[in-house]
């Protein structure tokens, strides 16, 4: 019965996503919609702005918070106060390739949400009084943040140790930047070009966006697109930092170049020891071994061109890190040896993808870039790519990875902590 519901949800799923196939060219801006009838729509301004194309360090953080400030047609204030008069919410977000511009709002008003984020594109001011008393305060506050909290300092060293430039940089400018509002202008002046954007809809009818864009985009086409970005490549290493914030952190990862691979999606969901019923342990033999009061998330991050595979793992001291770390790269070196353990993890990798597509975040990672593209950008076509996943593509992948140079970030009481070679690395 459970099964059955499974399989119906996947293939709901795959019915919703043949409406989002078509990527048509629109004022020279890729524009992709799928419209369930659902009472709220929802848009983003999908960017090639992300931290691996910035000019200067920092300064892809700093673009994220000038949204929605001054452009030539509303100041700050007069965008949020239109925007809390239609019900609407306004939020951005950067990924190391993407910067997503998203308006959330009630059907029928598009129109002046898709020209909000139009004119941030076309037409922002970038004043310095704005960096200064409202972007500067934030990108500080975020940045100290995420320097505090382990399991984020660890993935964002983790990039840099694994691909150092280009997907290397980090999501954060420093503590004491160097940047000016005018190197923001500069970034924005050569990201924010038809070819490097994406328009993606849902609640809203293809056509309808695509008159939308074109009616706010139509000039944008003249600009200079950035200069692409060098090809990825992996190189590993590790480091060792001492903190007294937070639990005793490890982060051993692997890369790859390349595109995405649904092997490693079905890898890192058979790793991982999240149980299906909360508060229940998982039935995988990971799960059985990890001491309690520790956890381990298997951590997948494709991008364009490679990706970066981990294990994360936290615990009060260094000793319950260390046994849990010898129990997950044991588990990734063990592959997978069953069919029902390819079944399960196929299952629930394909559950990852499809439940991607119920939120606008999730939308935007999973088909951003192929929209971009300008290729097929379905969940149909997401989901597909598992059926030739077996056993054995499996283990290879799985060896294929732990034959490369590990990628170790252990964050804490260094002295407690483990070195690659006490795991089995």
């Amino acid at each position: 019965m459970l099964a059955s519901r499974a399989s119906t949800a996947v293939r709901h799923s795959s019915r919703i996503a043949r409406t989002f196939t078509t990527v048509v060219d629109t004022a020279g801006v890729k524009v992709a919609a799928v419209d369930n009838g659902q009472p709220t729509s929802a848009v983003t301004f999908l960017v090639k702005a992300g931290s691996r194309f910035e000019s200067k360090p920092g300064v892809a953080h700093a673009l994220k918070n000038f949204a929605y400030k001054s452009t030539e047609k509303r100041s700050a204030l007069v965008t949020v106060r239109e925007a809390e008069l239609y019900g609407g919410v306004l939020s951005s977000s950067l990924s190391r390739e993407h910067l997503a511009l998203t308006a959330e709002f009630l059907r029928g008003d598009a129109e002046y949400f898709v020209d909000v984020l139009a004119s941030f594109i076309a037409s922002a001011r970038y004043t310095r009084h704005e960096f200064t008393e409202y972007v500067l305060p934030v990108v500080e506050a975020e940045s100290t943040a995420a320097s505090a909290d382990p399991a984020t300092k660890a993935l964002e060293v983790a990039h840099t140790l694994a691909f150092r430039s280009g997907l290397g940089s980090s999501l954060f400018a420093s503590s004491h930047p160097s940047f000016t509002s005018e190197d923001i202008k500069t970034f924005a002046a050569s990201a924010f070009s038809s070819g490097n954007i994406a328009v993606l809809g849902t609640g809203i009818d293809q056509a309808t966006l695509s008159k939308l864009v074109e009616k706010s985009l139509g000039k944008l086409g003249s600009t200079e697109p950035a200069a692409a970005a060098p090809s990825s490549k992996y190189y590993g290493g590790e480091t060792r930092l001492e903190s007294t914030d937070g639990p005793q952190t490890v982060f051993i990862g692997f890369g790859t170049s390349g595109a995405p691979s649904a092997d490693l999606a079905a890898l890192a969901a058979h790793i991982s020891p999240e149980p299906a019923v909360k508060w229940s342990q998982g039935t995988s033999s990971l799960a059985a071994a990890i001491p309690a009061g520790t956890s381990v998330k298997s951590v997948y991050l494709p991008y364009s061109d490679a990706t970066l595979f981990g294990l994360l793992i936290q615990g009060k001291t260094g000793a319950d890190v260390k046994e849990a770390g010898k129990a997950a790269v044991a588990a990734l070196k063990a592959g997978v040896k069953d069919a029902a353990e390819v079944k399960k993890a196929v299952a629930k990798a394909k559950f990852n993808v499809a439940s991607s597509f119920e939120t606008s975040e999730g939308l935007v990672a999973l088909l951003g870039s192929k929209v971009l593209a300008g290729s097929d950008a379905s969940i149909e076509s997401a989901l597909s790519s598992f059926d030739k996943v077996n056993a054995s593509s499996i283990s290879a992948a799985a060896s294929s990875l732990v034959k490369g140079k590990p990628t170790f970030v252990a964050i804490g009481d260094v002295k407690s902590l483990p070195y690659s070679d006490e795991l089995g690395l």
